[in-house]
């Protein structure tokens, strides 16, 4: 058994695809094919269900995923522990976002992180949050920032910044002159509100079952920025988190007078990662910048 083999296995069976894993895994698909005919063979079961339709992972298949996937990450972990003792700083550092975060956090904050950090290469990633978990699990990320809470046993998570939402509002609004919003303006009103998957469009929930707010149902953005041309366009109001605010000649942020809707940021990565002291200087860099 070579652990090749356990990538082309782990590969194919979250693909279900033969020609999509071998070209993940850079090799043909006969080749790929072959190599799992062997470790069939070594382990003295059928790994998957073939046919021209589809193929379907085996029972046997299932309970030996999970042995195999922690084997792979082991030797990652191995191979980047042994890269740290060697230079912490140097290699590279995987990092994710989620979209409502990621296009106003990292331009803000790799240029420094380059210069703090000359010998590693950053990759950067923006994903929804549910992606971002099962990559930190699978180990194609190093860590992610995520809006808390989190409850994931094998994460840990350093909270680096909590920022303030302000109500998004068109400036042809009857709330556009004013220079703070409470919470009984808004109890007739409805909120523009993302689409399902992304934490933000959680958070506005939360905000809009706490104080009786409704939710506008004919409309659901992809994205934080088609939600203010929505706004810009006068079809409603949303909640828009700080960091996103810009200059608009269309559109007015109010902020809450008491006690404002917010969301909390942390950075997190796996309990095993070999790179943790490197990642919570990284924190501390985040913070300064963000206070900034």
């Amino acid at each position: 058994m070579n652990l090749r083999s356990l990538e082309y296995f782990v590969t194919v069976a979250k693909e279900l695809h033969f020609n999509r894993a071998a070209d993940i895994c850079g090799v043909s698909q006969p080749a790929l094919s072959i190599q799992l005919q062997k470790l069939e063979g070594e382990l003295g079961v059928r790994l998957f269900e073939r046919n021209n339709k589809k193929i379907i992972i085996t029972q046997a298949g299932e309970a030996l995923l999970g042995r195999a996937s922690t084997i792979l990450q082991e030797v990652k972990d191995i191979k980047s522990l042994a890269q740290n003792f060697a230079d912490p700083y140097g290699g590279d550092l995987k990092l994710g976002a989620f979209p409502t975060l990621s296009p106003y956090l990292f331009p803000k904050i790799i240029p420094d992180l380059n210069d703090s950090y000359p010998e590693m290469k950053l990759f950067l990633h923006e994903e929804k949050t549910d992606d971002l978990l099962e990559m930190l699990n699978d180990g194609r990320i190093d860590a992610a920032f995520i809006a808390l809470p989190l409850d994931e046993k094998y994460l840990e998570y350093e909270e680096v910044f909590e920022e303030e939402f302000f109500l998004s509002v068109p400036r042809t609004s009857y709330l556009a002159t004013e220079k703070s919003v409470s919470m009984k303006n808004l109890k007739e009103e409805s909120l523009l509100l993302l689409s399902e998957g992304h934490c933000l469009r959680d958070q506005a929930l939360d905000f809009c079952q706490q104080n009786k707010v409704s939710e506008a149902f004919d409309f659901k953005a992809s994205s934080l920025e088609t939600l203010r041309q929505m706004v810009g366009a006068g079809v409603g109001m949303t909640l828009i988190p700080k960091c996103a605010i810009l200059e608009s000649d269309v559109i007015n942020y109010l902020p809450f007078s008491g006690k404002a809707p917010s969301r909390k940021i942390a950075l997190t990565w796996r309990n095993t990662s070999t790179r943790i002291d490197v990642l919570r200087e990284i924190v501390d860099d985040i913070k300064r910048l963000w206070s900034v």
